[in-house]
């Protein structure tokens, strides 16, 4: 992966609808050869998925929580993977050092949402307990530094406000 590359992915990061040809001149490259790196890049595995930020609030799922959950085995493994894909409010889920073996990002409508949420993780073999943190406000979420240069990669445009 070179510089060009690195500029390819913060432009598609920022929005990734753009023409090849409106693409490929902020990079100085020609459609055709945007297209080509964009295509190889995705056959690399670089890019992974292209998709829509959507607003969680706008779409009834305005809660959002960090669960650490706790176990009394290593939860790394498919059956806890499949357990925790079949909860459609998990939108993350990380195996984690620490005073934890999970990290599980939930997004639900309401608190009341939430605290089924973590009747269903509670119940999933081998978990023995879990922490949670609510979050009340987030100021920015922002994208992997596609330019690896260390400085800091632009924060996705705020939501909408209402």
């Amino acid at each position: 992966m070179d510089d060009v590359d690195r500029m390819l992915l913060t432009e598609l990061q920022q929005d990734a609808t753009q023409a090849y040809a409106a693409l490929g001149k902020t990079v100085g490259l020609s459609a055709g050869a945007a297209h080509e790196r964009v295509r190889k890049l995705r056959e690399q595995g670089v890019i992974r998925r292209t998709t829509v930020d959507v607003d969680p609030a706008a779409v009834g799922r305005g809660v959002m929580a960090f669960v650490l959950v706790e176990a009394n085995s290593w939860m790394g493994d498919s059956p806890t993977k499949a357990a925790l894909e079949a909860l459609p409010e998990v939108v993350e889920a990380h195996v984690i050092a620490g005073p934890a073996s999970l990290l599980v990002k939930v997004r639900t409508p309401t608190t009341e949402e939430l605290q089924a949420s973590l009747r269903r993780l509670y119940a999933i073999e081998g978990v023995t307990g879990t922490q949670t943190i609510v979050v009340l406000e987030s100021f920015f979420e922002r994208s992997v530094d596609a330019r690896g240069d260390g400085s800091p990669a632009p924060p996705s445009p705020p939501a909408p406000s209402r």
